[in-house]
């Protein structure tokens, strides 16, 4: 099975976003016959003389008129050495929300730039995001390099400056590429273009192909979040009880030991069981049933974990918040934390910081956190959680801030205070 590689794209408004995935799917031949007869049938319409690919991306009509990307959409598409999900999102500011959740999953970021544009100010507060988010690697993709006549002089200025931004952000160096290509013709997407012989590198597609992918969540220490216990309680299996769920990071074998938290009890697995029968080992992502050697009190929202590496269980902690919700959220707003499988009340005990999206840097113990806007916080529990830093366990340093009058989704919630980790 191809390794799967799952990446998102940010730009500002009017870069060539979507004729760059329009024609990523084109050049894979991931288009349908009948999509590019429409897509060329409408370009004929608009009084185009070749395909407008961007039309294969911005499905929703008023993203079409206003010609620009709203919603976040996921592309599939693969070569014969990798498989990818890609997450189209929004390049305006009044999607931040959007661009968030599109990149929370991704293991790279393309970033696009208009040549005659260079970086501008959405693209360093995109670059910022992404960092917030932990996306390991970016690519510049600097478009439009056809409308200033392929100049390498010009394309190295905005790499350099780019690169520069993205290490004082924490990257390193390594982990950043600048790619000059013109999605319109295709120059060096998925061919390397005969227009700049100076480019050296790999093309967008080539990039995409190699780049090393992010540490396997399988190599990460185990968590195991239960969604439902097992009881059959039928002649066949009196007493069988297993517990169900989905691996969130690590791998299990019958003889591990592991910790039920938040209660601290101590078991050893004696049995991985499927729906295709019983496995020998199990890694993240793959759904299982988990029987113990200890007929314990484990219920759904507890969570097995790794005996000798389980996290820590805390009824207060600082989590980085993207706020979501047109309702602002302010010191001692009661709400809901959804980790996991379990959810708990709880008090926002003080907002910290607010991100500055325009200046890059924090504003200390705001006011309030509206929509769009990124802040700390410290949250104290109801109940106490075993929580992970988002930077060491993105699955179990990760959760959802509920209203606990509707139920509406009002915030993305990180584990720990990312800020500190931008401009050092």
């Amino acid at each position: 099975m191809a390794p799967l590689l799952r990446l998102a794209t940010a730009g500002s408004v009017d870069d060539g976003k979507s004729t760059l995935v329009g024609r990523l799917l084109y050049d894979t031949k991931s288009v349908l016959a009948d999509q590019l007869d429409a897509v060329e049938r409408a370009s004929v319409d608009k009084g185009l003389s070749t395909p407008d690919l961007s039309l294969l991306v911005d499905g929703l009509r008023s993203e079409r008129e206003q010609g620009i990307t709203i919603d976040v959409a996921y592309r599939y598409f693969a070569t014969p050495k990798r498989s990818f999900v890609l997450a189209d999102t929004p390049g305006h500011v009044q999607y931040t929300r959007n661009t968030v959740t599109g990149a929370s999953t991704a293991q790279l970021a393309v970033l696009l730039v208009d040549a005659r544009k260079g970086v501008v100010a959405q693209t360093r507060r995109h670059a910022a995001v992404l960092a917030l988010l932990g996306v390991p690697r970016l690519v510049l993709a600097v478009n439009k390099t056809d409308l200033i006549d392929y100049d390498q002089a010009a394309f190295s200025v905005i790499a350099k400056e780019f690169t520069a931004h993205a290490v004082w952000l924490g990257y390193p160096e390594s982990a950043v590429l600048a790619v000059p290509v013109s999605a319109l013709h295709g120059d060096n997407v998925a061919t390397r273009s005969p227009n700049m012989p100076w480019y050296e590198g790999p093309t967008l597609l080539e990039h995409l192909e190699t780049v090393p992918i992010a540490p396997d969540p399988h190599d990460a220490a185990f968590r195991f979040p239960v969604q439902y216990v097992i009881r059959p309680r039928t002649a066949s299996h009196p007493d069988y009880r297993g517990y169900a769920g989905q691996i969130a990071a690590g791998t299990v074998r019958p003889g591990d030991e592991v910790v039920v938290l938040p209660s601290g009890l101590h078991s050893t697995v004696d049995r991985i069981d499927t729906p295709r029968g019983p496995l020998d080992e199990a890694g993240a992502g793959t759904s299982v049933t988990l029987l113990l050697t200890d007929d314990l009190d484990v219920a759904r929202g507890d969570l097995l974990a790794s005996a000798t590496a389980a996290p820590a269980v805390t009824d207060e902690f600082r989590a980085t918040l993207c706020w979501l919700s047109a309702k602002p959220l302010t010191q001692g707003s009661r709400v809901l934390v959804k980790h996991g499988t379990r959810t708990v009340q709880a008090l926002v005990r003080e907002l910290r910081s607010r991100f500055d999206e325009q200046t890059l840097s924090t504003v200390a113990a705001p006011e309030s956190l509206e929509r769009n806007e990124i802040g700390s916080a410290t949250l104290r529990l109801s109940e106490p959680l075993p929580l992970d830093d988002y930077g060491e366990s993105p699955r179990t340093g990760s959760f959802l801030v509920i209203d606990p009058a509707d139920g509406d989704t009002l915030a993305a919630g990180l584990v720990g205070e990312r800020f500190a980790a931008l401009g050092t």
